[in-house]
């Protein structure tokens, strides 16, 4: 709560909320939320929680040469990684649920994180191919709309950021050799001599924890199920979609769905409030959607999101009797 970057995620979050609610009239609001038929949740969580599984599945196929664990011992440790998305800043849940991998099966935290790491690549690539599957439609995404920026200037910076840090990533997991030798020579030219064998064993630890990448096999498997796992997601929007009076298209919500994801990498108040919200409801004023409408239903999709893990991740998290404390966080280091 101290740190400046809590706080500037606040500001950021504030001010997203503002673009995604400014002129929308509350009890317009209020009558779309009071007549939605919210039944409709339910498959949404359930086809989502399956998106859940095949998270645990991809996570448990990044880590098949580090060491075999079972996508049934790994799921836990996901919801509860995405619970501390949820509620702690900065992405700790990712941190979290390296710990406790390394708690119960042993893994090098750097090794998990490296997984992980790889994970977020190939979902920004997927999210991004969401968004150019749709190229046309982004003409739709202005300032009337409530959006503020070029998305098409900015899909195209995403894309090559997300493809050069795969294409970085392949590298290094195909030549690991060079590459432990060039960050020998970074690490011995660059750092002072107490952090050296520090920061070397970290690094190994990481580059095994790329040992997935070394097949073209594996890549092309982790990318299917990345694909899987975010039309799943996408299929949630669509069930809680029919909760609400309107309809688009299920390419409409894939790219709603690629650019609230992307807009949710902007630091923020924990739970991506704002950063969510103000993309989605664009994205659908964009489609014709009323305000009212837009606004009640991306808020309830966002609950949805947002609730369901978090109380099985945090249930999960009670069970292992854990804590997120200082002696978490310094074996995190």
């Amino acid at each position: 709560m101290k740190k400046w970057q809590f706080w500037l995620g606040v500001l950021i979050s504030i001010l997203f909320l503002w673009l995604a609610l400014r002129g929308l009239h509350l009890g317009d609001f209020w009558s779309v939320v009071a007549k939605a038929n919210y039944w409709w949740i339910l498959p949404g969580v359930a086809v989502y929680f399956v998106g859940v599984w095949a998270r645990a599945w991809r996570w448990h196929y990044l880590l098949g040469p580090i060491k075999k664990i079972s996508t049934a011992k790994m799921f836990p440790i996901t919801t509860i990684g995405y619970m501390g998305n949820n509620i702690y800043p900065a992405r700790a849940g990712e941190v979290l649920r390296a710990v406790i991998l390394k708690r119960k099966e042993g893994v090098p935290v750097s090794a998990s994180l490296a997984t992980i790491i790889v994970e977020r690549i190939f979902d920004g690539v997927v999210m991004l191919a969401f968004v150019f599957v749709n190229l046309p439609e982004l003409a739709k995404l202005t300032g009337s709309s409530g959006f503020v920026g070029n998305i098409q200037q900015v899909a195209v910076y995403g894309t090559a950021a997300f493809i050069g840090a795969l294409i970085v990533f392949l590298l290094a997991a195909m030549f690991p050799a060079r590459t432990a030798s060039l960050g020998d020579w970074f690490i011995e030219h660059l750092l002072p001599e107490r952090f050296k064998e520090k920061v070397r064993g970290i690094m190994h630890k990481f580059l095994d924890g790329l040992a997935s990448l070394r097949s073209p096999f594996n890549v092309l498997m982790v990318f299917l199920t990345s694909v899987v796992i975010w039309l799943l997601e996408t299929a949630k929007y669509w069930f809680v979609m029919h909760a609400f009076n309107f309809e688009v298209s299920f390419f409409a919500l894939m790219l709603m769905n690629g650019i609230v994801n992307l807009a949710t990498t902007i630091p923020s108040a924990p739970g991506y409030i704002g950063t969510f919200d103000a993309p989605g409801i664009a994205v659908l004023t964009a489609y014709g959607v009323d305000q009212a409408t837009a606004a009640g239903y991306t808020l309830t999709l966002h609950v949805a999101l947002w609730l369901p893990i978090t109380l099985v991740g945090a249930w999960f998290l009670a069970r292992e009797g854990i804590k997120w404390s200082d002696s978490l966080r310094t074996e995190a280091e």
